[in-house]
């Protein structure tokens, strides 16, 4: 056991779920929290009694024995964290030229549902399938196998883009647009995102899927219980302004410019262009910051949350992408072609409910759409944000209305966020939803390493390996391992499931 200090930067996913598991093998650990409220992601909101989810809106593969409910057992979170099953017949709906498709959890429920439509192509459906699985089954991370089984499968299709790979394998182009249908969940772009990323989140969700109940914030207040229950803390309103160095590593960070707390150890959960502008030391080469600064983020989103009048709207188990006719390119788009598509849910409020309370609309929107109120602060961005705001709503509303008609007789309030608000609460790099993008294009140039050039200083959260619950602790894992080792912790997860 150890008694050295962690001071830990952010209390997204990845900040708290590096504090449990570091402040469970005996690690002192703080973190600090720049904002009012825990959580980076993992937040909701109430406006008039009307409760909101804005980041972790459905999880997967938390199933009994399936990976999301073996580290949620490891991490203490079952206790407190109630979940309620999507539509096992279609978690996920992808509607296009006037048609709707369903995705089924498992392997043969997936196949049989979509091969009804596309008879012609169910050999190719199990080999997409196996290929999903194979993929995904590689990462040792990915399935929680000490030993990775099949680096080479995991670097190929690490290099490959999802567009390449899927028109290899599957030959009408509808199907192939279908079953990237879910890539907002992940931002994907053509000819950019790996493989891999698609293997991983359709692998995730098609084991199983699940609503948070009561909203992904019971997440991030049961790990903040956790960490204190293990002797850290917990600190919210405590900006670090800087991580102090010596000549050969972290001493220590600056906390609103004065107050300073040391540390053996610091693991930053912000953004990695945040960290490095709270590092000034010669460690950190000029080259790495450069290359840091000038990676892609991805696009940010446009969101509309409605708050529905009392019994009129029944509760959709699953989630809802439309689009005209593609999902791909919805990122590029003008004043007159947007919304492309958007993804729209509903929130659960409890287990399995009958009639829906509240749900949102999501949409891709970049920042240099509300570029010009960069400057100001939430809740005093001026009239013309206000009007820019409720025109786009009415957009994404007509769009969400020819495949819900009417849906807007039954709102009873409805609210908006931009890439500007998103940035302001998560500290995401230009309001991205995922932060840095992943693009095979520039291959290991494009990938933010856990470790810095400092050898106490480490990164975690979405930027490093992959968004998402699993990706983020994912991500935890590979940034506690440098200081347990990864078969301390596999041994770990193993030992809590038993």
């Amino acid at each position: 056991m150890s008694s050295k200090r962690v001071i830990i930067i952010g209390s997204g996913l990845g900040g708290l779920s590096c504090g449990v598991i570091l402040a469970k093998n005996g690690y002192e650990v703080t973190v600090l929290e720049q904002a009012l409220q825990v959580g980076g992601c993992l937040q909701c909101f109430t406006r008039r009694g009307a409760r909101f989810e804005t980041g972790m809106h459905f999880i997967g593969s938390a199933a009994p024995g399936q990976t999301l409910n073996r580290l949620m057992h490891y991490l203490d979170l079952l206790p407190d964290v109630g979940l309620s099953r999507l539509d096992p017949m279609g978690y996920d709906v992808v509607a296009m030229c006037g048609e709707r498709f369903a995705f089924a959890n498992g392997r043969d429920a997936f196949i049989e549902q979509m091969s009804a439509r596309f008879p012609h192509q169910r050999d190719n459906l199990a080999r997409y399938y196996d290929l999903i699985e194979r993929v995904a089954g590689a990462s040792s991370l990915h399935s929680l196998k000490y030993a990775e089984s099949d680096a080479a499968i995991n670097t190929e299709y690490q290099l490959r883009p999802i567009d390449q790979v899927i028109d290899q394998l599957i030959t009408d182009p509808l199907l192939a647009r279908v079953l990237v249908g879910n890539l907002p969940l992940y931002a994907a772009e053509r000819g950019k995102t790996p493989f891999s990323t698609h293997a991983f989140i359709m692998d995730f969700y098609n084991q199983s899927a699940y609503r948070i109940v009561g909203g992904s914030d019971a997440i991030a207040q049961s790990m903040q219980r956790s960490i204190e229950r293990l002797g850290g803390c917990v600190l919210t309103r405590h900006r670090v302004t800087r991580i102090t160095c010596d000549d050969t590593h972290a001493t220590g960070v600056e906390v609103n410019g004065e107050q300073w707390f040391p540390a053996d150890y610091v693991i930053s959960d912000a953004h990695p262009m945040r960290t490095l502008d709270l590092i000034d030391s010669r460690l950190i080469r000029p080259a790495f910051r450069r290359r840091v600064s000038s990676m892609p983020q991805t696009v940010g989103g446009f969101s509309v949350y409605l708050d529905f009048k009392p019994g009129e709207v029944p509760y959709m188990n699953s989630n809802y992408y439309g689009y005209h006719d593609t999902p791909w390119d919805c990122e590029i788009y003008d004043e007159q072609s947007w919304p492309k598509g958007f993804l729209y849910m509903h929130f659960c409020q409890q287990d399995n409910p009958q009639w829906a309370h509240t749900g949102v609309i999501l949409s891709y929107m970049h920042m240099r759409d509300v570029e010009r109120w960069a400057g100001t602060h939430v809740g005093r961005r001026g009239d013309d944000y206000e009007k820019f705001k409720i025109e786009h709503a009415e957009r994404l509303l007509d769009a969400v209305e020819r495949h819900f008609p009417h849906l807007r007789d039954h709102i009873k309030h409805y609210y908006t966020s931009t890439p500007l608000t998103y940035r302001d609460y998560t500290g995401t790099e230009a309001g991205s939803m995922y932060g840095i993008a992943k693009d095979v294009n520039l291959g290991v140039a494009g990938r933010v390493p856990h470790r810095t050039r400092i050898p106490n200083v480490l990164q975690t959260g979405q930027n490093i390996n992959s968004h998402g619950m699993l990706g983020v602790l994912v991500g935890t894992i590979v940034t506690c391992s440098e200081l347990l080792t990864a078969r301390h912790i596999y041994q770990d997860i193993i030992q809590a499931n038993q």
